[in-house]
């Protein structure tokens, strides 16, 4: 039995199967669904978890090498929400672009962790390293 750390067995099958230079979207509660990859839904209520949680969780566990962020974040949300966004990817390279843009990576991801988050535009896709 686990005592520490991500207890959800699905997130964990889905964290042992990226490899080098797969990625993960973590997504908030809103974002378009695609059948062709693994989710796993987090979601409980409004704001439970939150995409900067999940990222929080995994971050011992999952090497990141590069995020990627919709240019939409940075519009939409107050300086707060973005220097805590900041602090949770501390170290690793971002690159923004549209939203646009962003969902067109999707396809390729090994897998989707949704979340309850209601923060605009909250979506990050990790590649790991």
């Amino acid at each position: 039995m686990l005592k520490t750390g991500i207890l959800n067995p699905q997130i964990l099958s889905l964290l042992a199967r990226v490899r080098h230079t797969n990625s993960l979207v973590i997504a908030d509660r809103g974002f378009p669904s695609w059948p062709q990859i693994e989710t796993v839904d987090l979601s409980l209520v409004d704001d439970v978890p939150t995409v900067l949680q999940v990222v929080a969780a995994i971050r011992s566990n999952f090497v990141i090498a590069q995020a990627f962020l919709a240019q939409e974040f940075n519009r939409e949300n107050p300086p707060a929400r973005r220097r805590a966004l900041g602090r949770a990817l501390a170290g690793v390279p971002l690159s923004v672009e549209p939203h646009t843009a962003l969902k067109l990576r999707v396809p390729t991801a090994i897998g989707l962790i949704r979340t309850g988050d209601s923060i605009p535009y909250a979506n990050l896709i990790l590649v790991s390293g």
